[in-house]
């Protein structure tokens, strides 16, 4: 675990640029912008000049440098937190291209798997680090965001010079950064949770006090079991009572606490499906590994996402 150490808050000032202002990066981009180190500013469709952040110490307002266009971008910054939904990181191309150089760090906080290789192409050979994201974010309008905090860690990071040089972004914040030197089934077992609670929370309507429903939690631990399965067949050290470790993990949150997916279904949002429920089967596929409730809760979703992409 990150603590916001002396050594880490004397760090020089970095200039911190927040593509997608929504529950993710709202939260992230207002959190540093309060603790008042860092140089922050939001790459956003719309034009804001203030980000209202509620958490659990109260409620913050900070003013924002908001760009509406990647021309506007003179040089390239220290960091980039990319905090779009995977299926919108296409988008990002832009921005992306005017705000990374050789000495760039590109953060990804999005779910699933795969995040260099899906953004790496695009970061002009700047670096790119996987980042895990905990805690609980809703955006509430487009100026406002709440944080909500549910388990003892908001974000993780890879336990390198990358991650540790995150991490000391967020000294003097609200969120704690774990680093871990076995990423890889850190975040396998991030994508038990998002694959379990996304989905049920979605195709119910219901925020996560339906995964307590005894029905609910054995389709959760039988979804859970072929997730298990694919992702050690992709090399990840996945524990024989995985799945009971992931719904003990998901019964820490508030029943009252919604999912992305949920609210994006709530929206008329496409769904961030592919890189959840998707990656699943599809890595299944691979290795020959049967997932028939995961493909169909794939089926389901992608209609329920394709819906609202026709719709736009």
């Amino acid at each position: 675990m990150s603590d916001s150490s002396p050594s880490q808050a004397s760090q020089r000032p970095q200039t911190i640029a927040v593509i997608g202002l929504g529950s993710i990066g709202g939260v992230a981009a207002g959190c540093l912008a309060a603790a008042g180190r860092h140089r922050v500013m939001a790459c956003v469709r719309r034009p804001i000049d203030k980000l209202v952040l509620d958490q659990p110490g109260g409620t913050a307002q900070v003013q924002l440098a908001a760009f509406t266009d990647s021309a506007q971008i003179k040089e390239p910054v220290d960091w980039v937190l990319l905090c779009t939904k995977t299926h919108q990181t296409q988008s990002a191309a832009p921005w992306l291209a005017r705000l990374c150089g050789s000495n760039t760090r590109v953060a990804v906080l999005q779910n699933g798997i795969g995040h260099v290789e899906r953004v790496a192409p695009l970061a002009d050979g700047a670096a790119v680090l996987p980042i895990i994201v905990y805690y609980n974010g809703e955006r509430l309008a487009p100026d406002r965001v709440r944080l909500r905090q549910g388990s003892d860690q908001d974000l993780a990071a890879a336990d390198d010079a990358d991650g540790r040089a995150f991490a000391q972004l967020f000294a003097g914040t609200p969120l704690r950064i774990q680093l871990c030197a076995d990423f890889a089934t850190l975040i396998w077992r991030k994508l038990l949770i998002n694959a379990t609670a996304n989905p049920i929370t979605t195709l119910t309507l219901q925020r996560q006090a339906v995964l307590r429903r005894a029905e609910i939690v054995e389709l959760c631990l039988a979804i859970l079991a072929e997730a298990v399965a694919v992702g050690r067949a992709e090399g990840v050290r996945l524990a024989d009572d995985e799945p009971q470790q992931a719904l003990a993990t998901l019964f820490t949150f508030s029943g009252e606490l919604g999912t992305s997916m949920y609210f994006d279904r709530l929206a008329g949002r496409p769904l961030e499906v592919e890189a959840l429920t998707g990656a699943i089967v599809a890595a299944g596929e691979r290795h020959g590994i049967p997932t028939p409730l995961n493909r169909a809760l794939l089926v389901l979703l992608r209609a329920i996402s394709d819906a609202a992409t026709s719709g736009d």
